[in-house]
């Protein structure tokens, strides 16, 4: 069975210390592929560092997280475009809104996710959104930038059925992660109304792991906890679960260097 982990941050400092052998818990999971999200200017040199140590396995994004969109978020799209320019990437990502943590530059981060998707727009390449607190209004500006190509993942989707379906008839995918796992999660009211065509799964490693290891580091390596469980709401079997989300996340990707 191999699984593709659409995203994690496996380059974080959190994993500084025995990242090899998380790698190799990965690999022995049968995580095919671990899709990198960047989240500002300083985390670009740790992910492609990453991507070449680990060649074919970890694979960049390029994006400004939006909890790092502060007064000095044009400078930051000044480097990543840059990036854009200099060589390939997968998607435009880790984009989008954040109302959890601090609404004080909401309006920069509305700009910002704009600008972004004007990117990916320009490049053909998918986006990667981040919609904490603010699935209504990511919903909208994605609405509002739809141009028949723009297509991505809704990253950690805890939504409703109606965002969900909002979200399907937009031709975006949801990515669905350990929060499936959790007792109060809510996931449980909405996956098993929803195809796994339109699901890919996540981590979001180091942060949010599923159960029996909530609270802790999470890994890709728990991935196929996540199938499981999407598998007992769609009544799939893990392997299905698998397969499925696997070609969603293909047929999305770009391989990079094409």
């Amino acid at each position: 069975m191999n699984y593709i982990e659409t995203h994690a941050h496996i380059y974080s400092t959190k994993f500084d210390s025995d990242r090899d052998q998380v790698i190799q818990d990965i690999r022995d999971a049968g995580i095919e592929r671990v899709y990198m999200p960047n989240v500002d200017v300083s985390t670009i040199d740790a992910m492609l560092a990453c991507e070449e140590r680990y060649p074919g396995l970890c694979i960049p994004m390029m994006g400004l997280h939006p909890c790092d969109v502060k007064e000095d978020f044009q400078e930051q799209l000044v480097v990543m475009e840059d990036w854009l320019n200099r060589r390939p990437f997968a998607a435009v990502g880790e984009i989008g809104l954040d109302l959890y943590w601090d609404k004080t530059f909401f309006e920069q981060q509305k700009e910002a996710l704009r600008i972004q998707i004007g990117w990916a727009k320009d490049r053909d390449l998918p986006i990667v959104l981040h919609c904490r607190d603010s699935m209504d209004e990511t919903i909208a500006i994605v609405k509002e930038e739809l141009d028949g190509k723009l297509k991505g993942i809704f990253h950690c989707f805890n939504g409703n059925l109606d965002q969900a379906k909002q979200i399907i008839d937009m031709g975006f995918l949801l990515g669905i992660g350990g929060v499936a796992t959790f007792k109060n999660g809510g996931l449980d009211k909405v996956i098993p109304e929803i195809s796994i065509e339109h699901l890919v799964l996540e981590t979001d490693a180091p942060y949010l792991a599923p159960v029996p290891f909530r609270g802790k580091r999470n890994s890709p390596a728990y991935l196929p906890i996540i199938a499981e469980k999407i598998g007992d709401y769609l009544q799939l079997s893990k392997e299905e679960v698998a397969l499925k989300t696997k070609q969603n996340a293909l047929n999305l990707f770009r391989e990079i260097g094409s």
